[in-house]
């Protein structure tokens, strides 16, 4: 009895022993090495930190089998660069925002932002549900890439500006950065829109190529020093009530990822999105205090004839992409506007109303 337990106990144990000799090599074969490379300085409060974690979680929740080092920008190449690294397949993946891509195709921008257009809770909504994610797609598969949401930074500020602005004629002619379908919503009011990076725009304000800009809100934007240069910060930002963070994947690359590690990307993508958007919430909190309190920033919110002004110029912005000559263009501003007076009415009675009666009762 004890020998046939033996030999039994002996023949599962050097079966089993010769198929770990076996798979290790298949395994140590099967990692997949990605180059992930970034819009952001390396550990930007906000978007950099939110990069290296999407790189963090992507190599976890693949057990290792995708092994994902990141490459801030310009390590690699600028950050405007990283959508035609990914696509040409210089790179595995990238993180940036879809505001940056609109010379590609002003259809991409409606995934990211638009001026008076989704909160953050409500951009997810109408990816998932609001057939937002198969218009996402069919508009990256033309670039050879694979789109997640993966982050957000909530509602932005209008930005740092010089001096005092008080009507809409003193926006004319204003040295302005921003970003995506902003910029149209800007430049129809008389404003020099520029784009440019972060520490670009810190430069471009202290020697007086800009006059005001917006970059992303408190947490993100006192990491890069503006309250040093321009001291007035204006809310609210209605030219991105939230801006999506998204990763694209070189779609041939994903293509060939077996099924597993294809659910792995997205959900390391789509498990992301809440604890970024919300670190952002609590951290632009404590981070306007602070600038408030030790650095002298004069908050301020716009005259309501501006945000009337903009509101104006953000519809005919929208009313154009309706009407655009790529009919791809056309179905995903018409999904938008259907999906945003959906919900917007709801709103009026929901977290509106919720934020309206809150506000009403605490006194800071």
């Amino acid at each position: 009895m004890e020998r046939r337990q033996f030999i039994k106990t002996g023949l599962a144990g050097a079966a089993a022993a010769s198929t770990m000799s076996l798979a290790t090599p298949a395994i140590a074969q099967d990692i997949r090495q990605w180059k992930m490379v970034t819009a952001w300085p390396k550990n930007l409060p906000g978007p950099g930190v939110a990069a290296q974690m999407l790189a963090d979680r992507i190599t976890a929740l693949s057990g290792g089998r995708i092994e994902v080092k990141l490459f801030a920008a310009g390590e690699l190449v600028p950050g405007n660069g990283v959508f035609d690294a990914v696509s040409e397949g210089t790179a595995e993946l990238y993180h940036a925002v879809p505001a940056y891509w609109g010379s590609k195709s002003k259809g991409i921008l409606m995934f990211g932002s638009q001026p008076f257009g989704l909160r953050a809770d409500e951009q997810v909504g109408w990816l998932t549900h609001g057939g937002g994610q198969e218009l996402y797609d069919e508009m990256y598969g033309r670039f050879n890439l694979k789109p997640f949401l993966c982050g957000n930074s909530g509602p932005q500020w209008q930005g740092w500006f010089k001096n005092e602005i008080n009507s809409v004629e003193d926006l004319k002619g204003l040295k302005f950065r921003t970003t995506g379908l902003a910029s149209e919503m800007c430049a129809k009011l008389g404003m020099a829109v520029q784009a440019m990076g972060g520490r670009d725009m810190f430069q471009a304000l202290q020697s007086g190529a800009l006059d005001a800009g917006e970059f992303i809100g408190p947490w993100s934007d006192s990491a890069l020093g503006f309250h040093q240069v321009a001291k007035n910060y204006y809310w609210p930002g209605v030219g991105e009530p939230s801006s999506a963070e998204e990763c694209a994947v070189n779609a041939n690359v994903y293509s060939e990822l077996p099924d597993d590690l294809k659910a792995a990307v997205s959900l390391a993508c789509e498990s992301l999105y809440n604890p970024v958007w919300t670190e952002y919430t609590t951290k632009h909190a404590l981070a306007l205090k602070k600038l408030v309190d030790d650095e002298g920033v004069q908050v301020k919110k716009l005259p309501n004839d501006i945000i009337e002004a903009m509101g104006t110029a953000a519809e005919e912005v929208i009313s154009d992409l309706r009407e655009d000559d790529d009919e791809l263009v056309k179905r995903i501003a018409e999904s938008f506007v259907a999906y945003r007076d959906s919900v917007g009415r709801y709103m009026v009675y929901a977290d509106n109303g919720q934020m309206n009666a809150r506000a009403s009762v605490l006194k800071y």
